[in-house]
């Protein structure tokens, strides 16, 4: 792919800005692909300073761009403070409402939510933000409709992530809306992460020490995984795991923060992506594959999940 065809990712970084959503984004966006045998973004760090001092002053960022940069991105990562009080820089703000106004994708991580609502591109918007300044965010900005229980909140041109880790999942589910579940699949397993983890789940996630034996879910979800085109029953999940169904759902919502049905639901979609994706045209084909029963079922939940129609993602994400 020319480089001029890339789609041009702009982090912009100012004073007292998280370094790990920085490095969540360089991950993501700003590594070469030699396994894709492509690159998939232009990435570009700038700055309203020559000079930035992050995260309290541990890091320092020279030798980037200026804000003039931003004027050029397709979609614009703004600047995210743990002093979430602090107002931001008013030429930092300036260029994320010129970024809006002219149509470029605008992402914001953690407290990024703070810049974003501080610029006036959230008013009557979804968004979320890290649980811990759900309060103050609300309070500050009333016009924007917060929903703080969430990873991440994809409003089309404004997307949202809450806590620090929460920046790898907004960041493959883009991946995903840009390249389709297979290459989103490939940087995933590149960062040793889940690709596909539904924004709808919950920020904070019970992670006790298990007791012995173990309670993990992962032996439980490699099953499931190698029977996606069979009638998986969530009791079929509880006998397999040798646990009633209540205690199934306790242990899903503690450890991924969602349902088995909603779980098993994403990943049969997740499938039929990828096997549209390597050339499958016959819809019957793909919902039976992938035990979504029929095509009817397959359109309605892949338009829920990914927003397009089986055609419209073939078009978009199969075979050239």
């Amino acid at each position: 792919m020319p480089q001029e065809s890339l789609h041009r990712v702009v982090v912009i970084v100012d004073e007292n800005s998280n370094p790990f959503e920085l490095g969540c984004a360089t991950e993501i966006f700003g590594l070469r692909r030699p396994e894709l045998g492509r690159e998939l973004y232009d990435f570009r760090l700038c700055s309203p300073l020559p000079r930035t001092l992050m995260r309290d002053g541990f890091y320092t960022l020279t030798g980037v761009a200026g804000l003039e940069a931003a004027e050029s991105a397709d979609t614009v990562i703004v600047p995210n403070r743990p002093d979430v009080e602090v107002p931001r820089r008013p030429a930092v703000l300036d260029a994320v409402r010129r970024a809006h106004a002219r149509g470029a994708r605008l992402m914001g991580f953690c407290s990024g939510a703070f810049t974003l609502a501080e610029a006036g591109v959230l008013d009557g918007r979804r968004a979320t933000a890290h649980w811990r300044w759900a309060d103050d965010f609300r309070a500050r900005f009333p016009a924007v409709t917060l929903e703080p229980d969430v990873l991440f909140v994809d409003d089309g041109d404004i997307l949202t992530a809450a806590g620090s880790a929460a920046a790898l999942d907004l960041g493959l589910h883009v991946v995903r809306r840009d390249f389709g579940a297979e290459v989103a699949n490939a940087v995933g397993r590149r960062l040793v992460f889940a690709a596909h983890r539904d924004g709808g789940q919950r920020q904070f996630v019970e992670r006790p020490i298990p007791a012995i034996p173990d309670e993990s879910l992962a032996p439980l979800l490699a099953w499931a995984q190698q029977r996606l085109d069979r009638p998986l029953t969530i009791s079929d999940l509880a006998a397999q795991a040798a646990v009633s169904v209540a205690t199934l759902h306790r242990r899903f919502r503690a450890q991924l923060g969602t349902t088995p049905l909603a779980w098993l639901t994403g990943e049969r979609v997740a499938l039929a992506c990828r096997l549209i994706e390597r050339g499958e045209s016959r819809l019957e084909t793909v919902a039976r594959s992938t035990g979504l029963g029929t095509a009817t079922n397959l359109r309605l939940l892949l338009r829920r999940e990914t927003g397009l129609s089986p055609t419209e993602y073939r078009r978009r994400f199969g075979p050239r």
